[in-house]
């Protein structure tokens, strides 16, 4: 089943696109090992447009979106990310661009439309493993009357 998606950037400065994501954007995320930051998106969605007059059949789009995108992008600029183009009504909401290290190019938007939330996830149940450092509770029995030294047992 799947469970989300994983995007990608492709950068032509990999390592400053990470660094950006990470500590300008405040994306958070973790290095999986020697510098690839795997970055953890708390929603995702996908969408599917129809081919534009320009042709673009095939290629791939990331965007972020946001709440109150005038407040993110103020936001944002703070921590010197430098947007490229104003907020501006797209008609399924209000939308900008900014551009990370190594050209990438990247959308924020504040969607006109309304998703649905997600319940919370249910709890997981512990693993066994865990449950082993645990002190095991001791089943209940019924208390047996002790037996007195040297009485024989009675059989049966």
């Amino acid at each position: 089943m799947i469970r989300g998606i994983h995007g990608l950037f492709y950068s032509s400065d990999a390592e400053a696109t990470r660094a950006f994501f990470r500590d300008q954007v405040k994306l958070p995320g973790s290095d999986i090992g020697q510098g690839w930051w795997i970055f953890d998106l708390p929603e995702g969605d996908l969408g599917v447009h129809p081919v534009g007059e320009e042709g673009d059949a095939g290629t791939h789009d990331v965007s972020f979106y946001c709440d109150e995108i005038h407040r993110t992008v103020a936001d944002l600029e703070s921590r010197g990310v430098q947007f490229t183009a104003p907020v501006a009504d797209h008609g399924y909401g209000l939308v900008t661009y900014f551009e990370a290290p190594g050209g990438v190019r990247v959308q924020l938007y504040e969607p006109r439309y309304v998703k649905p939330r997600r319940a919370a996830a249910k709890p997981k149940r512990r693993a066994a493993s865990a449950r082993a450092g645990r002190k095991a509770k001791s089943p209940r029995t019924r208390s047996k009357p002790s037996r007195r030294a040297g009485r024989p047992r009675r059989k049966r």
